[in-house]
């Protein structure tokens, strides 16, 4: 059957609240500055929700972890449900796995003899909170019990008495402590004023109720039928006509039918609410009830500490889905794999450049020991290190991302902070290689692309590669200098750049074979261009030049290359770069040039390396005769003429 075109016809808008006239609501101006009592639900209402129920070696697993994260209120079991339920409240008890600071909760309808096996499975228990439930609304009412108002209120009450007695006669027993936890059940779709009116009717009946032993009331979104702010002055009205207010704990227990369970439960903090009852993740019936993590991790981000421990979130979902049996989808809210992930460029700059601001007002802090080290992060509304992730996956690389993204790969992984026109031109070659694979480029492939186009390594990769250089000064205020390889980085500063004439004396391997280079100009850099011009017939230009230091003392220089006439771009795009790293600068500098040449030769070829000059010995000297010492002389034979003899008979032929 398709939607209805008009479904007011068949759907009933949600009742208001009956706020006396002139009312002003006061929750939309409170702020939540304290963490709520939390209650978890995991291993009770969120255990009944799932396809295979945990057993009960599941739950004391989960219920471990609930302990160690921090909570002291635990719903732990259905004692009624079957056998496993109660011997699983057993034996928490008798195997004292309940810390003396944690209460554990069990749940029982409001029926006799549900109620006398329920509170029988808590037989020394420390303190118990008793769970007492029973539906409240109309529908409820008229169609499931077919009961009155006045039968419902009987009864509650008569369930309550038992449940008075029965605990009232273990503490006389074994000294346990009690709280009662009267839940109205469809609380959001009962009317007010008689959710109020039962609420009254329990506290008289229970009698007890103090500051120091508040008796605790369920409001139960059992399904949420009407926008948060609905729900929420549902409770502001049953916080301002409930008897005893200062006895009394409102717990809040959302579901998420409407998906705004956490939107509900925020606001009804802020009308009156006291405590929360959920789930990690947001298991629980139908869409789940609601979930604490993100509600504990809401506050956290506010600065209010939520009394929770999430600082190992990874290993917490991954407990809870595997003894769930379940996934979370990986946009979840703190706990999915991809929620601290940006891969849009604009995204990925904002990121990039917060992270850099970050540092630097984080490093003044520590200088000058004044402000504070406050988390300001576009797009990360929380540290992810605080919940155990690491910034490794702030940014991935995808054709819809930009320069920003590889920039940021390339300075958590290598250290280096290229320059803005530089991030333009290597992005072009990420996606490329993004658009031909049609996939993410992980942190490993864009670290060996980058590597492979600039010709980071110790030994060739590209068609040139440096081996080894000399400096020799050519102005009198100079000192020499070289390197010895590519592998050992000089530690001698040459002829400052720009200033004195040298000399460069390199070796260069070009396709493989070594060949020698010389060049003269003023600095280290213009020599070098020189001997590459010699040798090698490359007539390129130096554009923008950029350097810095990096970790272990060394430099990075950035070097863009062109061929003359050509231009550089305005954005960097299609621009060809080098980079050099040395712990020596002028040394990076000659890498860089070398690197930049790589990316700009392409299969050109190169001019037959030239022949170097070696002056022979001096012809007038006297030779020695010790040549003939390997030579027999026989009769009949030739003798070996020698260039002696040639050069007699000339002298002899020629007229006088």
């Amino acid at each position: 059957m398709p939607m209805l075109s008009d479904p007011s016809l068949k759907y009933l808008p949600y009742p208001s609240v009956p706020f006396p006239e002139g009312y002003i609501r006061q929750w939309p101006t409170k702020r939540t500055t304290t963490s709520p009592v939390w209650l978890s639900t995991d291993l009770r209402d969120g255990n009944q929700a799932l396809v295979n129920p945990m057993s009960n070696t599941t739950k004391l697993e989960l219920f471990r972890l609930l302990v160690k994260i921090g909570f002291k209120q635990i719903e732990v079991a259905y004692p009624a449900a079957g056998e496993n339920e109660f011997q699983f409240v057993r034996e928490l008890i008798t195997n004292n796995e309940v810390p003396d600071d944690v209460a554990i909760q069990i749940i029982t309808p409001a029926r006799p003899d549900l109620i006398t096996k329920s509170i029988a499975s808590l037989a020394g228990v420390k303190h118990g909170i008793i769970h007492l439930y029973n539906a409240v609304s109309p529908v409820f009412r008229e169609v499931v019990f077919r009961n009155t108002k006045e039968q419902t209120v009987d009864l509650t009450l008569n369930a309550v008495r038992l449940v008075k007695k029965l605990t009232e006669e273990e503490t006389a027993r074994s000294g346990a402590r009690f709280t009662l936890n009267y839940c109205l059940e469809t609380f959001s779709q009962t009317e007010p004023e008689f959710a109020v009116e039962l609420g009254n009717r329990v506290l008289a009946e229970w009698g007890k109720a103090s500051p120091d032993d508040k008796v605790y009331f369920n409001l139960a979104a059992t399904v949420e039928c009407a926008p948060s702010n609905h729900y929420a002055d549902m409770v502001e009205y049953f916080h301002n006509n409930i008897n005893q207010r200062d006895s009394v704990l409102l717990s809040i227990h959302p579901h998420n039918d409407r998906g705004t369970g956490v939107a509900a439960t925020e606001l009804a903090l802020l009308a009156g609410g006291d405590r929360v009852e959920g789930c990690l993740l947001g298991n629980g019936e139908r869409t789940g009830n609601v979930d604490l993590i993100t509600l504990a991790l809401n506050l956290y981000s506010q600065g209010v500490s939520p009394g929770l421990d999430f600082s190992n979130l990874p290993e917490i979902v991954q407990v809870v889905c595997r003894c769930n049996e379940s996934a979370v989808p990986v946009r979840y809210p703190y706990a999915g794999t991809l929620v601290f992930s940006a891969f849009a460029g604009t995204h990925q700059d904002a990121i990039k450049k917060g992270l850099d601001a970050q540092a630097a007002r984080w490093e003044k802090v520590d200088k000058t020991g004044e402000g504070k080290k406050y988390w300001a992060m576009p797009y990360i509304p929380i540290d992810p290190k605080d919940i155990g992730y690491g910034y490794e996956n702030l940014i991935r690389v995808s054709s819809q991302s930009g320069k920003a993204g590889t920039a940021y790969v390339i300075k958590q992984t290598l250290q280096l902070d290229l320059p803005r026109r530089m991030q333009v031109s290597f992005y072009g070659i990420v996606q490329n290689e993004c658009e031909k694979s049609g996939k993410e480029m992980s942190t490993a492939l864009i670290t060996n692309a980058f590597k492979q186009q600039y010709c980071l390594s110790s030994k060739p990769i590209g068609r040139l590669h440096l081996q080894s250089y000399s400096l020799i000064p050519l102005s009198p205020s100079s000192e020499p200098s070289s390197l010895d390889s590519a592998e050992t980085d000089g530690t001698a500063t040459p002829p400052e750049q720009g200033r004195d004439l040298v000399r460069f004396e390199g070796q260069i391997s070009v396709d493989g074979r070594t060949r020698r280079i010389l060049g003269d100009g003023k600095g280290v850099q213009l020599a070098l261009l020189d001997a590459l011009r010699n040798d090698l017939e490359l007539e390129i230009n130096v554009g923008e030049v950029v350097s810095h230091s990096i970790e272990g003392a060394k430099t990075a220089t950035y070097i863009e290359v062109q061929t003359p006439g050509s231009s550089a771009s305005k954005s960097g795009a299609g621009s060809i770069w080098g980079v050099g790293l040395s712990s020596d600068p002028v040394t990076s500098q000659c890498r860089a040039i070398i690197s930049g040449l790589n990316g700009l030769v392409g299969d050109r070829r190169f001019p037959r390396p030239k022949m170097v000059f070696s002056p022979r010995r001096d012809q007038s000297a006297q030779r020695s005769e010790s040549w003939l010492r390997d030579f027999t002389f026989r009769a009949g034979h030739s003798v070996v003429r020698t260039p002696e003899h040639e050069r007699s008979e000339l002298i002899a032929a020629s007229p006088i």
